[in-house]
Formats: C-alpha cells, sequence, structure tokens
C-alpha cells in the first residue's frame, strides 16, 4: 500500500517538471507552444442530449462570439444548486437564475430541468457569452455585448425563414 502512494505522489509531484519534446533540443512546454486557437468547436458541450448539443453549437457558431467557452454543461436543478453556491452566485432579490457563467473556468452551466425552449436558451446563451466577452460578472455589460450576438440570431432565424 505505501509503496502505490509513494509512486502515486512521485508521479503527480514530476508531471510537474516534464520536458516537451522538439525537433532538435529539449526544451519545457509552455502554454503558448501548446495551446491551441480557439475555435467554434473547440468546446465541450456535457450532459445534454444530441439535439441540445446540435442547438447550442449551432447557435454559438451563428453568434461568431470573441470569446469562446471550454465547456457548456447542461446539469440537472441540485447540480445546479449547489454550483452555484460554490461559485459564490449572486442573483439580484427577485430574479431567478437558469444559465451562468464561471468566468475563470469559461463555463456556462444550464439549469436543464428549467430549459424553457430553444429561442430562449439562444438569448440566454448570447447573454452568458457577453459575460465571457466582457470578462465581467455586471450584468449590464454583459447585455451590451450580446446585442450583437442576439441580432446575429435573429438575423439568421429570418434567413431560415425566407
Amino acid at each position: 500500500m505505501r509503496l502505490r502512494i509513494f509512486t502515486t505522489l512521485f508521479l503527480v509531484t514530476s508531471a510537474q517538471f516534464a520536458w516537451g519534446q522538439t525537433s532538435g533540443s529539449a526544451k519545457l512546454a509552455t502554454a503558448e507552444a501548446t495551446a491551441s486557437e480557439p475555435s467554434a468547436d473547440s468546446y465541450a458541450v456535457l450532459g445534454a442530449t444530441p439535439e441540445q448539443e446540435a442547438l447550442v453549437r449551432a447557435q454559438i457558431r451563428v453568434m461568431q462570439p470573441g470569446v469562446y467557452p471550454l465547456r457548456v454543461l447542461f446539469v440537472p436543478h441540485w447540480k445546479y444548486i449547489h454550483a452555484a453556491r460554490t461559485f459564490h452566485l449572486r442573483v439580484p432579490a427577485g430574479y431567478t437564475s437558469k444559465l451562468f457563467t464561471h468566468l475563470p473556468s469559461r463555463s456556462v452551466f444550464i439549469d436543464r430541468d428549467r430549459y424553457v425552449s430553444d429561442d430562449s436558451l439562444g438569448y440566454w446563451v448570447a447573454h452568458e457569452l457577453g459575460h465571457l466577452a466582457a470578462n465581467n460578472v455586471s450584468e449590464s455589460d454583459a447585455d451590451k455585448a450580446a446585442r450583437n450576438y442576439r441580432k446575429r440570431l435573429n438575423d439568421a432565424r429570418k434567413r431560415a425563414v425566407h
């Protein structure tokens, strides 16, 4: 048992000092060298049905945000409440929240038990992407950033009808 614990600790701590290999010489791998450029498909959608995932990806692709989320999580209500408490989400009195964004992790949480319709999902995802674009928890700043995203969504809906 002690050998397993020692081996695990050794592997975990030595991973910090791992060296990345390049064509000529060995050097420490940096975030700049290994990070890929964000794109419309470089984020994970977790906990969604295939239809919900396709819808969220299509809406985000149409909105073309400057900052993409790293994760979009559809979670049951109890887990949503737990995450909101864990991340100290502040909801003004008299308001409710069906989605929220955790800025440090660039994660958008969606309460799948309170998810109403496809149109409202696009409206509120635009707002959450506004938080990411503004890099701010301010609701008014997020709404300002979300206006362009919502306009792009509405334009795409009008083109699809005609």
